[in-house]
């Protein structure tokens, strides 16, 4: 499962082997100073779920792990079944715009990552 981690100041997501294969992509890092927001998400998945050009995995409500590009934004997702609650992280100058995050207790994930509003 993947896991957001801070380390020194950079915010990574570490990918498993199989998102990693799923999404196709490795791990992403952004200088923490590039985290705008941080938003609870009751349901990941239909963050996930918006029009755009996509590679990686998806089945809509079940799994969504890869890049999603729409008209404004690029986002990277990665939200499992098990894990429909999430967060969804807005950058600043980064290759992504968001990432869309599945995990099992988002509150505690929001208290720890800084933003700069």
């Amino acid at each position: 499962m993947a896991e957001l981690r801070i380390e020194g100041n950079e915010l990574v997501l570490h990918l498993s082997g199989v998102e990693k294969a799923e999404g196709i992509h490795g791990d992403l890092r952004v200088p923490v100073s590039a985290v705008k927001s941080v938003e609870l998400l009751n349901n990941a998945h239909e963050a996930a779920d918006f029009l755009g050009f996509r590679s990686g995995t998806r089945v809509f409500g079940i799994v969504e792990v890869g890049t999603i590009r729409g008209a404004h934004k690029k986002v990277f997702a990665v939200v499992h079944h098990d894990t429909p609650r999430g967060v969804r992280i807005t950058l600043n100058d980064q290759d992504q715009d968001e990432w869309v995050v599945g995990c099992t207790n988002p509150e505690d994930l929001i208290a720890k990552i800084p933003t700069t509003g």
